[in-house]
């Protein structure tokens, strides 16, 4: 079966990037799980219920997230409740959500795994030892891992640690689309980062001049998410039956112009 991965939302530029470049991604791809990180999905900083349910009408099978996810209090009960959204599993037990889900997909059940890097972020627990035990006690018959980190070698970390364990290792966070996506030797598809769908006339989805301007002058600066020249960015993993990957690709793709 067939994985198709995207990269951190922004905005709502990036929302509508999504849904106008999808039906295009399903015709060219034929995904049969898309999971879609959506945790810049709301004014380029966290998510809501109603940025959520875009993204499913989207497309999205599974939502994953990342360090802004609890940005909107409002939002709290709906991730909780929301058993398609996932947010790192090494944050405190007690938080809202869930770290990981299962989905079933071509008839294969499917762990969506969520985990943020220790390095650079805040968490209760490490990254490896939260993932072994999720692992451990996983009934499914394989899993995907959204790695939302800082730093690109614990990213890479990640990668050979999980690899012939999970089907793929997806990196998120920094926005940046890198040049390592293969399949590690043991199976596991494996990218440090898959990029950011958003505008790239922008410094990671804000818009330059704002940015320049908080770099420059070092004072407080409203920040705003940037609208021109959207890309929806992500990866695809082929899935065998050993649940593994036989194939990566990098997806990157110009979403149609705004009229």
């Amino acid at each position: 079966m067939r994985v198709l991965f995207i990269g951190d939302v922004v905005g709502s530029p990036g929302r509508r990037g999504l849904r106008e470049t999808m039906p295009a991604l399903r015709e060219r791809h034929a995904p049969d799980l898309v999971v879609v990180n959506g945790e810049n999905s709301a004014g380029g900083m966290g998510i809501t219920e109603r940025t959520a349910n875009d993204l499913f009408a989207s497309g999205a099978d599974v939502i994953t997230s990342g360090n802004h996810v609890y940005r909107h209090r409002e939002a709290y009960e709906f991730i909780d409740r929301c058993e398609c959204l996932v947010r790192p599993a090494n944050y405190p037990s007690g938080n809202p959500g869930r770290g990981h889900t299962v989905v079933e997909a071509a008839g294969r059940r499917v762990a969506v795994v969520n985990l943020s890097g220790g390095i650079g972020l805040t968490v209760a627990r490490s990254p490896f030892d939260t993932v072994d035990a999720i692992l451990a006690q996983l009934d499914a018959d394989f899993a995907i891992v959204d790695f939302h980190a800082e730093v690109s070698s614990e990213k890479v970390a990640m990668g050979w640690h999980l690899d012939g364990r999970v089907a793929a290792v997806f990196g998120t966070h920094t926005h940046v689309p890198t040049a390592d996506g293969r399949v590690l030797p043991g199976g596991t598809g494996f990218i440090s980062d898959v990029g950011m769908t958003g505008s790239r006339t922008s410094v990671l989805g804000v818009k330059p001049e704002q940015v320049l301007r908080q770099m420059i002058k070092q004072m407080p600066t409203r920040f705003e998410t940037a609208t021109d020249d959207v890309w929806v960015m992500g990866a695809l993993v082929d899935v065998n039956e050993r649940g593994l990957a036989d194939r990566f690709e990098q997806v990157m793709v110009p979403a149609p112009p705004q009229d």
